[in-house]
């Protein structure tokens, strides 16, 4: 990957420059260091209802909290004015973000509004949906051939081959896959962990069998156990089931989502990390004529959005109704607000492609 480190040319006024005024973000708390349950429940939020037609109706703790992570759509101007003449890079979560939260995750289904929004947004920018799901998952809920995906956290990357900037074959990468008359080159720089995470997978399964409510999901480089389904009292065993099985397998660890937790191989690589393979592989390292911007709503993102915040290049947005620390800079309500922006991304871009025309 290109050098990203040493790009930190901002004029004062630039928001991205703003972010040395705001200090250390976020301290992450490590996993089981206040204990399984607590890790489980900070991981798990419960949302609250925001009024967005009447702001004085806000949570006066979120609305505080808004303060300090403004809305990306009242902020709009001032996002799109740092955009102005730079190629803007699009990354999206999927469940949360493009789609709402459901108790069933084979049920999370984005609407055919959505669809659309995200189909224009990638016709006038790179556009690549960053999820936990596996990539054939994500793309069965998307049916788009023309984003890139990169699925179980980064760790399953395809790009479209014939496109201007497609996902080239790595090291440790495999043959390409042929998804409905589309060819896709891959990325998976895990290959190595497949048969252990086949073995985990079966294993999971077996032992959650008799928790009511628990869902475990294999997502091809790394395995999901939901919780979401299962009474509070049983979270407890959910993750006692799940430390006892990983016990056998040092070479995996555990991360948390919302009301899931996520059993990863032990490598260096993540979410954020795939953003930056991402901007390497389709030609868009160059820091000062780029602008990257992550919408994601869960604690997997953050890595995404702590890369961007390091490097003073891009903009974090998280999506959440609750108020929570984040290395996120703008935020967004729920994936209504996530499709409102888009719109109005795609509305600026084709104006600034009129305006540049008519010059």
């Amino acid at each position: 990957m290109g050098s990203y480190t040493n790009c930190r040319n901002y004029a004062h006024d630039d928001p991205v420059e703003e972010l040395k005024e705001m200090g250390s973000p976020l301290k992450l708390m490590p996993l089981h260091a206040t204990g399984w349950l607590n890790d489980m429940k900070v991981s798990s939020p419960t949302a609250i209802s925001v009024n967005i037609g009447n702001p004085g109706a806000f949570d006066p703790i979120y609305r505080a909290w808004t303060k300090k992570y403004p809305s990306a759509l009242l902020a709009f101007n001032q996002i799109v004015a740092y955009g102005k003449g730079k190629k803007i890079a699009l990354f999206l979560d999927y469940d949360g973000t493009l789609s709402p939260i459901v108790d069933e995750p084979d049920n999370a289904l984005m609407s055919d509004q959505m669809r659309e929004v995200v189909r224009n947004a990638a016709s006038h920018l790179p556009t690549a949906i960053i999820s936990g799901r596996s990539c054939d998952k994500v793309f069965d809920f998307v049916k788009l051939t023309e984003l890139y995906y990169a699925g179980s956290h980064g760790m399953d990357i395809m790009g479209p081959v014939g496109k201007s900037g497609c996902v080239n074959n790595h090291s440790n990468g495999s043959n390409s896959s042929h998804k409905q008359g589309k060819d896709l080159k891959i990325f998976q720089p895990a290959s190595e962990f497949l048969p252990i995470i086949n073995e985990v997978f079966r294993l999971l399964v077996e032992r959650t069998t008799g928790i009511n409510g628990a869902l475990v999901e294999n997502n091809k480089f790394c395995v999901s156990v939901h919780y979401r389904n299962v009474d509070e009292k049983d979270w407890p065993l959910v993750a006692q089931c799940t430390n006892d099985v990983l016990k056998a397998y040092p070479h995996l660890h555990l991360s948390h989502g919302r009301k899931v937790l996520e059993v990863r191989p032990v490598i260096d690589w993540n979410k954020g990390k795939a953003v930056e393979f991402l901007l390497d592989s389709i030609g868009l390292a160059d820091c000062e004529s780029v602008l990257p911007i992550y919408i994601g709503d869960d604690r997997t993102d953050e890595d995404a959005f702590k890369v961007l915040r390091e490097d003073k290049r891009g903009f974090g947005i998280v999506v959440s109704s609750v108020p929570k620390e984040s290395y996120a800079l703008y935020s967004l309500v729920d994936p209504s607000e996530v499709m409102d922006f888009l719109k109005r991304l795609v509305k600026w871009k084709e104006e600034e492609a009129s305006r540049a025309t008519i010059k």
